[in-house]
């Protein structure tokens, strides 16, 4: 945990290392609280790309979320029993299942983003709502850096 009479004599040399700890701790705590609600992160990031690009086929997904085919395969089939996506049947070039997310779904990933803000109010509690707007400004500053560099995909959809 940072503590400001604790840093290090010099500060920018741990900058990607609170970057880090950060990073994890958010996901740490999104992480459970979508336990907690029976879901998880890899529902969500399934959950997100469809509602922000639309139908993919399942190979493309697993790829898009980078999560092992057979893994992003589990997780389609329970978002699928829960009725949170549905398959469709293309015939384009071939047959294809393609997944889409559902009113369901869209609905699904409304209430997770409900949570995310609740576990981003904890993480921010320190801050003033201009130290918020500013950190999330410069966070997608280093992401959109880290995208070129080809280190990261860019923040889209950020809150």
């Amino acid at each position: 945990m940072y503590d400001r009479g604790n840093g290090a004599s010099n500060p920018s040399g741990t900058t990607v290392e609170l970057l880090a700890a950060a990073g994890e701790s958010a996901q740490a705590l999104m992480a459970e609280s979508l336990e907690a609600r029976g879901s998880s992160l890899l529902h969500q990031s399934i959950l997100k790309v469809l509602a922000d690009l639309g139908p993919h086929a399942r190979r493309d997904l697993a790829a898009r979320v980078g999560a092992p085919p057979a893994e992003a395969s589990r997780v389609l089939d329970d978002l699928q029993s829960q009725g949170l996506v549905q398959a469709l049947v293309v015939n384009a070039g071939g047959r294809q299942e393609v997944m889409a997310l559902t009113a369901a779904g869209t609905a699904a990933r409304a209430t997770a983003l409900d949570h995310v803000s609740g576990v981003q109010d904890v993480l921010l509690a320190s801050l003033t709502k201009g130290e918020r707007a500013q950190l999330h400004y410069l966070l997608r500053r280093v992401c959109a850096s880290a995208a070129r560099s080809g280190g990261a995909h860019p923040a889209s959809g950020a809150r």
